[in-house]
């Protein structure tokens, strides 16, 4: 496949709450899909490709497809954790470029109620039965045995870690679509904020919300003639290695690497002829190991790298302009494609005040499990 063949041509986000009613997975997607449609000025009877994620369902895509009445002739379900987003994208434009459809959806839906009635899933992982009785539960204790080792190799320190979340909360500050819009914090209230599991702050680690996001892939000479200003999907990559950190091949370097340099080698461009990053930020430490992976940074240099870059969206290298998961909100599945949106909105300049000036090209990347799995776009303007 050729970088350029698909592209972008619109997108639909419901932002992030922390109730989302009595809404259902199902329903929430069905509406994203009319108005992801619309976005790009179409309807159902334009699509022919549908990609969702695990809607919990084995038969959730084919019921969608009902649903909404498409005569699919490509239809796909993708279960990659945060990274599903991007890994949806990619798998779009390969059908695009392959011809199995013309115009597919990439739907994202996740539902929150407060207070939170946790969740009734079956887990037969070898993770459930030898990790979770001794205490192993949840993706925390990972990215904190992370960030711990991390800190032990490099030096990083917690005011380091710290300056991401500040930021990416600055960036929140200027998007009336985040949850914490309005409500900057410094380094001194992040280390201030409750340890969860050491050595990671409350304010390092994102907050769970309900909320959907999704896009419309087609081929790029379709995308021309519709509303909005085209997306190319310049690259791809991906690279999976495990999902529990204790099946890591390493701690402090991730998938990240193979995953972006696919992504950056199909779309023949370099590191510095990217001017937005938009990176799966579930913990301060993610940011962090993923600029330097994806080649943004040597290894070992990141806490450094924040701290002599200024990543919001008004400066030398902004990232996660719409606040990040950590202050935009992660809404589940669809957290990880906001991280997509937000490229996408950003490159048709339609991000109002907080849209970065002369944007050409971005670098979308989405983590799943514990830093093992990784997919990487590069989209451009042309």
């Amino acid at each position: 496949m050729t970088g350029g063949t698909a592209a972008i041509a619109g997108f639909a986000d419901i932002a992030p709450r922390r109730d989302t009613g009595d809404t259902t997975v199902m329903g929430m997607l069905s509406h994203l899909a009319h108005m992801t449609a619309s976005d790009a000025g179409l309807t159902m009877r334009d699509v022919d490709g549908l990609v969702v994620h695990d809607t919990g369902s084995a038969m959730g895509a084919v019921v969608l497809v009902e649903m909404l009445g498409l005569r699919a002739g490509f239809v796909d379900r993708v279960s990659h954790g945060g990274a599903t987003g991007a890994a949806m994208v990619g798998r779009a434009a390969m059908a695009i470029a392959t011809g199995l459809c013309h115009t597919c959806l990439c739907l994202t839906a996740s539902i929150q109620h407060r207070p939170f009635r946790g969740y009734a899933i079956v887990d037969s992982s070898p993770t459930a039965e030898f990790e979770e009785p001794y205490g192993g539960s949840g993706p925390n204790y990972g990215y904190a045995m992370i960030a711990r080792r991390y800190m032990h190799e490099y030096g990083l320190t917690d005011e380091q870690r710290a300056l991401v979340a500040v930021q990416q909360r600055d960036n929140a500050c200027v998007n009336p679509d985040a949850i914490f819009f309005g409500q900057p914090i410094t380094v001194g209230d992040v280390l201030a904020s409750p340890m969860i599991v050491e050595p990671l702050h409350l304010l390092e680690i994102v907050m769970p919300t309900g909320g959907a996001a999704g896009v419309l892939v087609t081929t790029a000479e379709r995308a021309a003639h519709l509303p909005h200003a085209p997306v190319p999907v310049l690259g791809i990559g991906e690279h999976v290695s495990h999902w529990s950190a204790t099946y890591a091949p390493n701690l402090t370097t991730s998938s990240v690497k193979p995953s972006a340099d696919r992504a950056f080698d199909m779309a023949g461009v370099g590191r510095r002829d990217v001017g937005l990053l938009s990176i799966y930020d579930c913990y301060t430490i993610t940011v962090l190991i993923s600029l330097e992976d994806a080649g943004f940074c040597p290894k070992g240099t990141a806490g450094r790298f924040v701290e002599e870059h200024d990543l919001r969206w008004n400066g030398d290298l902004p990232l996660n302009t719409h606040g990040g998961q950590l202050s935009y909100g992660q809404s589940g599945i669809a957290g990880g494609m906001s991280h997509v949106t937000e490229a996408v909105r950003q490159l048709q300049g339609r991000a109002g005040e907080r849209n970065v000036a002369g944007l050409e090209r971005a670098f979308v990347h989405g983590n799943g499990g514990v830093m093992g799995e990784q997919a990487s776009l590069i989209l451009g303007t042309r």
